[in-house]
């Protein structure tokens, strides 16, 4: 298939740098190492897509057309901004950026792009927003915050899930001890599904926003259990017959750290190193609902977020378990500056609106915390959260460390024993 993007010589490197929007495509189609920045660079840098889809044995048209399909949307939403004079960058232009959930950004971006002209009309000033896709990382934004100090210069409003970025004390934690944010989204009560003593979802202290979460559960493959019972708790899956035989999101860094963190608290340090025991190997969702068709090394368990069970076949063997001690969640944050809420207000309206909640829950799955956004999830499915009290008692950011340290020496154990 021929096109006006890139050629079948071109390396993925090539391609994923000029083309950013391309990354999750790679990645949802099993090349696991291009959602990594280095291994993008050091893998993709020496094969050629034509080489890459020969290895897979992927149909080179289909593949070419979902990269030009995924191009093309991007370039529509950019295109649309600077007709509007959104994408215009000015000096006193409103700043928003992020991180979005692949699943949702690209019709988030739609109706901010709507919304963005209609405050240029109403107010006389641009929003300029910069929301990528999740599975482009963090990094870009760890170096925006850590080597600035000036509050003023950063953007006005941060959207992103997971743990990484917002509590980390030399990131956006320095901000916090200087008062910097202020949560005005003015919830007076949260959605059912999370309105209770049990979770306490809103920052009591009023610097985080919360607009929703992105819920782990399991998958589990009946046909490998082998006489083994389905495990219903995440202790269930720490037992040591499931030894080996766990999938990870582990290239989902806001996921798994909140896993990790989630584990070690209620669990102890001990989890950790179980969770390690486990590990079968490493997948991306998409490739998790499929693996009961892999040839070997099928694992039992898959954990994911909620979102990929909307790819599981029925009456197949993949049985989707929501744990009893809760889903694991993931916050979707918002942080906006103090100092410009007037100014901010019909954003941060926009954001914590109805709207933007029924596309979180009902095209990413992911649970919005408005009290009038049907999630579509049984009222006895639980969740499992960190909770305020412990996020603002520990340095989240040293925990993540120690738990990832705990973490790998699990699994070089297995590889030692395994030799």
């Amino acid at each position: 298939m021929k096109n006006k993007y890139f050629k079948l010589d071109d390396t993925l490197w090539t391609i994923t740098e000029k083309y950013p929007e391309t990354i999750p495509v790679f990645v949802s189609r099993g090349f696991n190492r291009m959602g990594d920045s280095a291994k993008r660079k050091a893998f993709g840098g020496a094969v050629s897509l034509k080489t890459a889809l020969a290895l897979k044995k992927l149909n080179i048209d289909t593949f070419s057309s979902a990269l030009v399909e995924r191009i093309e949307q991007e370039q529509n939403l950019a295109d649309a901004s600077l007709k509007t004079g959104t994408g215009k960058k000015s000096r006193d232009a409103l700043r928003v950026e992020g991180l979005l959930p692949c699943p949702v950004r690209i019709p988030l971006m739609e109706q901010l792009e709507n919304f963005a002209v209609e405050y240029k009309e109403t107010y006389n000033q641009d929003v300029q927003y910069d929301l990528k896709a999740a599975s482009m990382g963090l990094d870009w934004l760890k170096e925006l915050v850590i080597n600035e100090e000036d509050p003023e210069k950063l953007p006005d409003i941060f959207i992103s899930a997971g743990f990484d970025l917002f509590f980390e004390r030399e990131l956006m934690g320095k901000f916090k001890q200087k008062n910097v944010f202020s949560d005005s989204t003015g919830f007076e009560r949260l959605n059912p599904l999370f309105d209770n003593d049990r979770l306490s979802l809103k920052d009591p202290a009023g610097h985080y926003s919360m607009i929703g979460v992105v819920p782990a559960i399991f998958l589990v493959n009946t046909e490998e259990l082998k006489g083994r019972s389905i495990p219903k708790t995440w202790q269930d899956i720490l037992k040591p017959e499931f030894e080996k035989s766990i999938s990870l999101p582990i290239g989902d860094f806001d996921l798994f750290n909140a896993i990790l963190l989630h584990l070690y608290k209620n669990y102890g340090e001990g989890s950790i190193h179980k969770l390690g025991r486990s590990l079968m190997q490493s997948m991306h969702p998409s490739q998790m609902v499929k693996s009961d068709r892999k040839k070997s090394e099928k694992p039992v368990v898959t954990i994911m977020p909620y979102f990929f069970t909307k790819m599981v076949k029925e009456g197949g063997a993949m049985t989707v378990v929501w744990p009893q001690d809760g889903a694991i969640i993931s916050p979707i944050f918002m942080l906006t500056k103090k100092s410009k809420i007037h100014k901010l207000q019909p954003i941060i309206d926009f954001f914590a609106s109805r709207e933007v909640g029924e596309i979180l829950a009902h095209k990413g799955l992911f649970p919005s915390i408005h009290p009038e956004v049907d999630n579509r999830i049984p009222e006895e499915n639980r969740f499992m959260w960190l909770g305020w009290d412990y996020i603002y008692n520990h340095d989240i950011g040293e925990l993540i460390k120690t738990c990832s340290t705990i973490f790998n020496a699990a699994i070089k154990e297995n590889k030692e024993l395994k030799n």
